[in-house]
């Protein structure tokens, strides 16, 4: 069994279209939508290829019309002006799944139990967490008999052991802040989990993003993240 493991896809369809198709199953660790210029093209693909999908904080913003996205300040601006191009473009059916998915999910393979969610198991759409923090070894309670931990939310791609679990970040799909404009995923195949990057047309994305009637600022801000996987 080979599972791909994706998060925060920010409605980057190039990135999405490269990634390699060679899984058995394709599970998705929330924010498929905002900051990026496709929506509804990755909620269509995500819903057609997605075997277990959970929530983010940005698919929840934009599924519950309006609710904050809770970004960190710099990422505040560029979050609410794209929140309302996405919501624009999506439709109801769209919105509809986003509001609908779970916050958190777990699933068993080949005698392993996984837990899935977008932050962190005690917070699953919103606390942002370091991979170095302390507080993994504390995650007990909410993901209790869990083998391993699949996260996202930081964009920043980790593996750790804690207290016997596995905890694995894949970093972001579609904007990257790992230090190059690379689409990061993770696969996990017969008991191990590997850490991936691959190239894609990230300037056809920045293209789409700078003719959006957007303000200036929030075009440059976006296509810089791209461009060069680091916050502005």
């Amino acid at each position: 069994m080979r599972i791909c493991i994706i998060s925060d896809l920010h409605a980057n369809l190039e990135a999405l279209s490269a990634l390699p198709r060679d899984y058995d199953e394709l599970w998705v660790l929330g924010d498929l939508v905002n900051y990026g210029p496709d929506p509804a093209e990755t909620v269509s693909f995500v819903r057609a290829h997605a075997s277990t999908v959970v929530r983010g904080n940005h698919d929840h913003a934009v599924g519950w019309f309006g609710a904050d996205f809770k970004c960190s300040p710099r990422f505040r601006a560029m979050a609410e002006a794209m929140g309302r191009y996405t919501s624009a473009l999506l439709g109801d059916a769209d919105k509809e799944f986003l509001r609908k998915l779970p916050a958190s999910a777990r699933s068993q393979v080949d005698g392993r139990r996984f837990f899935l969610c977008h932050a962190t198991p005690s917070d699953p759409l919103y606390e942002y967490r370091t991979a170095d923090s302390p507080r993994w070894v504390e995650e007990e309670q909410a993901g209790a008999g869990a083998d391993v931990i699949l996260v996202g939310h930081t964009h920043l791609p980790f593996t750790r052991v804690c207290g016997g679990r596995l905890v694995a970040n894949p970093g972001s799909l579609g904007q990257s802040k790992a230090g190059d404009p690379r689409a990061r995923y993770a696969v996990w195949e017969d008991g191990r989990l590997e850490l991936r990057a691959y190239d894609y047309p990230v300037e056809i994305t920045a293209g789409k993003i700078l003719r959006l009637a957007l303000p200036e600022e929030v075009k440059r801000d976006l296509v810089q993240v791209l461009r060069t996987g680091k916050a502005p």
